[in-house]
């Protein structure tokens, strides 16, 4: 609501914004191999020894989450341990013989991309189509909101319209199944966030962020305040939203740039502070494993599959990662509302 307030809508915001995240995708996918320079890119073991060895992580970490306070529960864990015991035999017979046959030339990569397509194939084609279809309108009704003056639904409404429309679609007979595979515990610490995000914005930090935030704006020539500003903005916005949710942190920095904007001293557009909050808030979510909801996410649904990792084996790829792809959004900025002057 607050960008539309300031002229920026749905269409505005694409494009300003579409060829920098482009930039960024482009780059990021050769700094993405050079992190992975050292490994290979697919598994040489057989399909069948990948998959015993992700049964036995998933049963023992089940049995590991069991606790015992009951017969019946020690049983349970007993029959669990007992299975992970006779499938990592398993697991090893089959070893000693995958490693007599390991002089035989190796599967490449399409290989087994093929069978993994052929394993894992889209299982309902036609709720497909109703996903794709339903999302194509949704996209257009928000790219219709910013060119049609009649039409006054905020983007939130538009988004929950498609979403009731996809459960109509769907048909879904038991819903039952559909809540129990919400990540509760992912929207709970979501809550949490917003909780620790206003109580931050209650004891004036971020209002301190942008206070100080100005007085360095202000201490630089008149010429270049705006090439300042945007890059306090992109890095201190992406700084913070490695270490905190970027979704609560953007709501509060809002009003802190809209202030700063209005401040006479500074003399600023907003359209390119919006921006810069944008990009960095967003690429900067890419840090560490609390830094985005797309990532606690992710990694909810991975534990559940037996997939999980840690927060420093996330933060060894993604903070790197962030630094190069932060970088190019900013350079990207520069450009454009610096030299270009596209700041209406």
């Amino acid at each position: 609501m607050l960008f539309c307030f300031q002229g920026i809508d749905f269409a505005a915001f694409t494009g300003h914004m579409f060829l920098g995240v482009a930039l960024v995708l482009v780059t990021s996918f050769p700094f993405l191999r050079l992190l992975y320079w050292n490994k290979k890119l697919y598994n040489k073991e057989p399909g069948e020894i990948v998959e015993l060895k992700h049964e036995i992580h998933v049963w023992r970490l089940t049995a590991q989450r069991i606790n015992p306070a009951s017969r019946e529960e020690t049983a349970v864990k007993c029959l669990l341990m007992h299975k992970v015991l006779t499938l990592e035999s398993l697991l090893r017979k089959k070893l000693q013989t995958f490693q007599r046959q390991i002089s035989q030339e190796d599967k490449n990569w399409e290989t087994n991309i093929q069978e993994l397509q052929k394993k894992h194939r889209i299982t309902d084609t036609i709720l497909l189509v109703k996903c794709i279809s339903v999302l194509g309108v949704v996209i257009l009704m928000f790219f219709l909101n910013s060119f049609v003056p009649g039409i006054y639904l905020d983007l939130g409404w538009i988004a929950m319209f498609g979403a009731l429309w996809l459960l109509v679609l769907a048909d879904i007979q038991d819903f039952e199944i559909i809540l129990h595979r919400v990540e509760w515990a992912t929207l709970l610490f979501f809550a949490a966030l917003f909780v620790l995000m206003e109580a931050l914005a209650q004891l004036q930090l971020i209002d301190y962020i942008g206070e100080q935030t100005a007085v360095l704006i202000k201490a630089v020539p008149d010429d270049q305040r705006l090439a300042v500003a945007i890059i306090l903005v992109v890095w201190v916005s992406a700084l913070a939203s490695s270490l905190i949710d970027n979704i609560p942190f953007t709501a509060t920095m809002i009003p802190v740039l809209i202030n700063l904007s209005q401040d006479a001293d500074v003399n600023l557009p907003l359209n390119p502070l919006i921006y810069a909050l944008a990009m960095g808030a967003c690429l900067g979510g890419n840090g560490t494993l609390i830094g985005a909801s797309a990532n606690v996410v992710c990694a909810g649904i991975a534990e559940q599959h037996g997939y999980g990792f840690s927060f420093m084996e996330f933060f060894r790829l993604g903070f790197p990662m962030m630094i190069v792809s932060t970088s190019i959004g900013m350079c990207y900025l520069l450009v454009i509302h610096v030299a270009l002057g596209w700041n209406s």
